[in-house]
Formats: structure tokens, C-alpha cells, sequence
């Protein structure tokens, strides 16, 4: 049995929507997922088919950086866009003007803004106001990346300490 070619996705922040052409307008062949709601014909003879993401990870609120990131890591991989969380900005160069470069840099700016707001629509409010102003969804993973990894770090040192401290004494912790 044949399947469909995926034609275009499109990605909305509870879902991603996947259109596959159909026969004709009246005809609805597409194989929809089990975990589908529903499944629309657009005029244009496509059959509109929303694709499941999973649930969304809970609110960042400062703990436990490490774990919420790679959920956030994964989550954007299964919407293609973890990689704007490492590549610089598309720029045009000096004079260039073709409209495929245009396009491609529009494009780029587009996917970089879905993934910055993933990102911050899942941070708790008080994160939310401090990290708004980032521009890129680089520069906001860094940013979060170098204050939480480093705070980690130093209480797993601490934790350790104690730790250790407790382990040479043999008296508990002090």
C-alpha cells in the first residue's frame, strides 16, 4: 500500500498540521494517526492531517536545568528546529539582493523566532520577563545555558562537599 507524500508542514504552537495531496477534493485518503483529532479538506484537493508533538515540558523555574533542557533539546528535534539553538543568524552579504537569498534569510528568521518562543513559552513568568529581551534562540539558549549549568555545578560541588565532610567525620553534618 502507498503511501502519501508529506507536501508541506506547518507548525503552530499545540500542534503541527501535515498536508498530503488527495485524489480529488471529495475523497479523504490519507492515513491519519491514531492520535489525531481530526482530519479536514482544504479546498485545494489536500487533506489536512494535525500531527501530536507529545505534551510539552513543564515550567523552567530555575531547578533542575540539565533535565529541562533535554526535554526542550528533544522537543525542538521532533519540530526541526534544535538547530537554531547553535547556528548564528543568516545574514545577506553586501549587494546581495537575489530573492532566493532574500527568501532563505526570511525563512531562517522565521524558524529562529518559533524556537526562541518554544523556549521561552516554557519558562516560568519570572524567567520569562529576565530573559525576553534575547533576540535569537542562540542567544537565549547560551544565556540559560551559561547561568543554570554553572549554578548546577556549584551545588553539586557543595552537595559533594558536604558530603565528603560528613563521610571523613563519620558524625553527620554539622
Amino acid at each position: 500500500m502507498a503511501t502519501d507524500p508529506i507536501t508541506e508542514v506547518v507548525a503552530t504552537q499545540n500542534q503541527t498540521v501535515a498536508t498530503v495531496p488527495s485524489p480529488s477534493v471529495n475523497q479523504t485518503v490519507a492515513q491519519v494517526p491514531s492520535f489525531a483529532a481530526t482530519q479536514t479538506v482544504a479546498p485545494t484537493g489536500h487533506v489536512t492531517v494535525p500531527i501530536n508533538h507529545g505534551e510539552k515540558s513543564e515550567k523552567f523555574n530555575g531547578l533542575n536545568f540539565k533535565r529541562w533542557q533535554q526535554k526542550i533539546l528533544f522537543y525542538l528535534t521532533t519540530l526541526n528546529l534544535a538547530r537554531f539553538l547553535t547556528e548564528d543568524a543568516l545574514k545577506l552579504k553586501q549587494g546581495e539582493g537575489d530573492i532566493q537569498a532574500v527568501n532563505a534569510v526570511e525563512a531562517w528568521k522565521h524558524s529562529d523566532f518559533l524556537c526562541r518562543n518554544y523556549v521561552m513559552n516554557i519558562l516560568a513568568d519570572s524567567l520569562y520577563n529576565v530573559y525576553s529581551t534575547m533576540k535569537t534562540a542562540k542567544e537565549l539558549w547560551e544565556s540559560l545555558d551559561r547561568k543554570y549549568k554553572t549554578e548546577d555545578a556549584g551545588a553539586k560541588k557543595f552537595i559533594v562537599g558536604r558530603f565528603l565532610d560528613y563521610s571523613c567525620r563519620g558524625d553527620g553534618f554539622k
